[in-house]
């Protein structure tokens, strides 16, 4: 394999569970994602589905205890992760793979400015000198967007709005130049003019700098509008993962056909909304076999007594669900139940 073909990120059956007084909640259940350079990722599911619990493991920003990784390995341009010192993590985070947080009013230091703040994120990294570090994100937010760099970059957090303080966050990721993005909902508290500002910066700005992008989100209209690839989790699964135009052609897990026909829709105006029945089970208390059975319309008995595995469906398109592979007469490939 050439460096160009190496993954930027690669998560191999990565396994996080969680301790309490009560059973041990199985947050992430052994899931493989792999991101290549220049690549827009959705992950995408309801809340609970250990969509952020993965993206702050990748980051090693997962707390331990009461969290704990359970099995599987994390790499980084063919590094391992997992077995980095806290040290040399600590210098990989921020300087190679940065992380865009979902509300930036929690995650923006309100007691700095926020051009001190970018600052220090490019001087923690790099051997720069002051004024360098300060033309650089005097850069930085120009080139997201936010007026008067020379005067904004003396405002503190509370001085901004929602989607000015979402543009200094993304500033403060790119300061250094990162391969690889994780962007955690980033867009959820905007309103939707402003999100599509944000989504074209994103997209704008990857396109200058060829960075990969991990974009977590419940959203199916984002991850219709900037993915190349999608994983659909559930219960700390990928239950589905294809090509965009795979996932909203042709779905072939009862999860993701679920979520696409609760979207509304012009051919939908007037009529009620369609709803998922139930809720995503706690990870400390699955059912047994395919943990969406009890929500599934296509339910059958032995989806209570056996574990579906990811079923081949060409062109790295597959789905953990072997009734609808068996029922559509798929030709080729391969699919089956493990035994519980």
């Amino acid at each position: 394999m050439s460096q160009d073909d190496t993954p930027v990120l690669s998560v191999e059956d990565l396994r996080v569970h969680f301790h309490g007084d009560g059973p041990v909640s199985l947050a992430v259940d052994g899931i493989d994602i792999t991101i290549h350079r220049r690549e827009t990722v959705c992950i995408v599911g309801e809340s609970g589905c250990g969509k952020t619990i993965t993206a702050l493991t990748i980051m090693g920003l997962l707390p331990q205890p009461p969290g704990k990784i359970a099995g599987g390995r994390i790499f980084f341009k063919g590094q391992s992760l997992l077995d980095l010192p806290e040290e040399a993590l600590r210098k990989l985070r921020g300087r190679h793979i940065a992380m865009i947080f979902q509300e930036p009013m929690s995650s923006l230091n309100p007691v700095f400015t926020i051009g001190n703040q970018i600052n220090e994120a490019i001087l923690a990294h790099e051997t720069l000198s002051e004024d360098e570090a300060l033309q650089r994100t005097l850069q930085l937010l120009q080139d997201v967007g936010i007026p008067d760099p020379q005067k904004r970059r003396h405002a503190y957090p509370h001085q901004l709005s929602g989607g000015q303080r979402q543009r200094a966050m993304i500033a403060m990721a790119l300061a250094c130049g990162p391969d690889l993005i994780i962007a955690d909902e980033p867009t959820t508290a905007l309103d939707v003019t402003v999100q599509a500002q944000i989504l074209k910066l994103l997209q704008g700005l990857q396109q200058k700098r060829q960075m990969a992008i991990q974009y977590i989100t419940h959203d199916l209209g984002v991850v219709a509008a900037i993915a190349d690839r999608v994983y659909v989790m559930y219960a700390g699964l990928i239950v589905e993962q294809g090509t965009t135009s795979h996932i909203f052609s042709s779905p072939r897990h009862p999860y993701t056909r679920a979520l696409l026909d609760s979207l509304p829709g012009k051919e939908k105006r007037g009529q009620r909304l369609y709803s998922i029945p139930g809720n995503v089970p706690h990870p400390a208390y699955k059912p047994t076999g395919c943990p969406f059975h009890p929500r599934c319309q296509h339910r059958q008995p032995k989806c209570a007594r056996f574990f579906p595995t990811l079923c081949d469906y060409g062109e790295g398109h597959r789905a953990r669900c072997p009734i609808l592979y068996e029922s559509e007469g798929t030709v080729g490939g391969r699919c089956e139940w493990k035994n519980l």
